[in-house]
């Protein structure tokens, strides 16, 4: 039980950490939406989305998953305690971020009247694509160093890192907003990525290992595992990519540009500002994962503990989106974008099952199982695009957040059967308990507001949002021992 407590401490710790940051990334992404959204309204939101998801799908395509294989890697050769392999594995990775960002920038640069027409059906933005194309190559050097953050351990340098960036791009970019509305779109992303860049460098320039010169041979026999297992990954990240992007063009098509800004605001809120907690996770969970990884009961026991934490911090805020979301929506962005209420509220419940997929999804990349997973990811993009462009013909909006659950539904099942019957996987019956009846708490709040007076709904809906979040310290307390964490800072003072 103590090394329970010990294992659960120091997910929260490092959780809390970057979780702080996230809180704080949250409301610089508030304040530059709440800008975009009324300097420049849906049809700015749309261009931005667009332009965004483009350059993301090329950079999926070029950039070889080695923000995640770097990371498997470097975690490795941490543990083992090994300065020379670490050096060995970080040069090996230096060389190889500049090659992939250099591939994707010259790609988006050729192919740029091209993306234009594809993207908006005309030439007008080849301009925007060929200036954006720097970006990819600045993005991928931004890999390599948050890589070198991670894999060490290093959750403050990496936190402190994404903060100030965030604030100095916040602080930077509005002027073009409100100066050049439009036209500041493209200034704004390339300053901003710019801004990461030197951030992430400053920091990880504070790692010091012994300097490794590498030749061509020993950068092919260093880099081919981490090329092979990053490409699968890649090829899965293109697809996944590939998918949003087909269904914004859908979006775009079938009820124009400014039904696309909803779109982006709508999953902006359940994915970014929700989502923002696997993040923060994320970056402790998937190193401790694949040190255990050669063990599939050490491996299981340490997805429940991540799963169970995520289930149990995320339902809370979920009941509140439920309850509270159409002010969400305004202080996010404006009352224009209040049509997007309904998706966000169907799709909340989706993420109780992306919650525990998420766990899952690390559990086969932590193996290095790039074929199955690969497989695995295929098939899940397929039933989402189908489901996605149904739901919309059928329902609109609202049908992408109906899509989003029983999408997370089905890949949560496929998942679980893979991981069950390749990895003796289980779900731990703390887990089990602590979601359904959290999943169950959230279905009737949903319902509560979907089929009540807004007087009702909010009164019953704050009794289970504080019900929901009782559940939560209480489970948080046992493991973490709170009081007894209060008294050692007390002493410490």
């Amino acid at each position: 039980m103590t090394d329970d407590k010990s294992n659960y401490r120091q997910i929260f710790k490092a959780t809390s950490i970057f979780g702080g940051v996230q809180v704080f990334q949250i409301i610089i992404s508030v304040i530059r939406s709440k800008v975009i959204a009324v300097l420049l309204g849906p049809a700015g939101m749309g261009v931005s989305g667009l332009l965004t998801a483009t350059t993301s799908m090329i950079s999926g395509l070029t950039n070889f998953g080695l923000g995640i294989s770097a990371v498997k890697n470097i975690s490795v050769a941490y543990n083992q305690e090994d300065p020379k392999k670490i050096a060995t594995v970080v040069s090996t990775i230096k060389k190889l971020v500049w090659i992939t960002g250099l591939l994707g920038s010259l790609i988006t640069l050729f192919l740029s009247s091209w993306l234009s027409r594809l993207t908006f059906g005309n030439t007008n933005y080849t301009y925007a694509f060929i200036f954006l194309s720097i970006t990819l190559l600045m993005t991928q050097l931004s890999v390599g160093q948050n890589a070198l953050l991670q894999g060490t351990r290093n959750i403050k340098y990496l936190a402190k890192s994404n903060l100030i960036s965030s604030f100095i791009g916040l602080i930077v970019t509005i002027p073009l907003y409100y100066l050049f509305k439009l036209n500041g779109i493209v200034p704004a992303i390339i300053v901003s990525v710019f801004i990461t860049l030197c951030i992430s460098f400053l920091y990880s320039s504070k790692i010091k290992y012994p300097y490794v010169k590498l030749s061509l041979k020993e950068l092919q026999i260093e880099g081919k595992e981490m090329l092979v297992m990053g490409f699968v990954l890649s090829l899965s990240g293109i697809i996944t990519l590939g998918v949003s992007y087909i269904v914004r063009l859908y979006i775009g098509r079938d009820g124009g540009i400014e039904e696309v800004g909803f779109y982006n605001a709508g999953f902006a809120i359940i994915n970014t500002y929700v989502g923002l907690v696997f993040t923060s996770m994320s970056t402790d969970y998937y190193p401790r994962l694949s040190a255990v990884s050669h063990n599939n009961k050490l491996a299981s026991e340490e997805v429940n503990k991540q799963a169970e934490i995520a289930i149990l911090i995320l339902s809370p805020i979920l009941m509140i989106f439920f309850v509270f979301i159409k002010y969400a929506v305004v202080l996010l962005y404006s009352s224009k974008f209040i049509v997007v209420e309904g998706m966000i509220q169907w799709a909340a419940i989706g993420m109780y099952f992306r919650a525990a997929s998420w766990c899952l999804s690390y559990f086969i990349v932590s193996k290095s199982a790039s074929k199955l997973f690969f497989i695995n990811e295929l098939i899940a993009n397929v039933y989402f695009l189908v489901l996605n462009l149904i739901f919309y013909k059928f329902f609109g909006l609202n049908g992408l957040g109906m899509s989003f659950i029983i999408g997370y539904l089905l890949y949560f099942i496929q998942l679980y059967i893979v991981c069950k019957n390749k990895y003796q996987f289980y779900f731990s019956r703390s887990f089990k308990e602590n979601f359904l009846i959290q999943l169950l708490l959230g279905l009737i709040c949903f319902s509560i507001v979907k089929f009540t007076s807004a007087t009702i709904h909010y009164t019953l809906g704050s009794i289970l949002i504080l019900l929901s979040l009782s559940i939560s310290i209480r489970f948080f307390d046992k493991i973490l021992d709170i009081n007894e964490l209060y008294r050692k800072l007390r002493n410490k003072n």
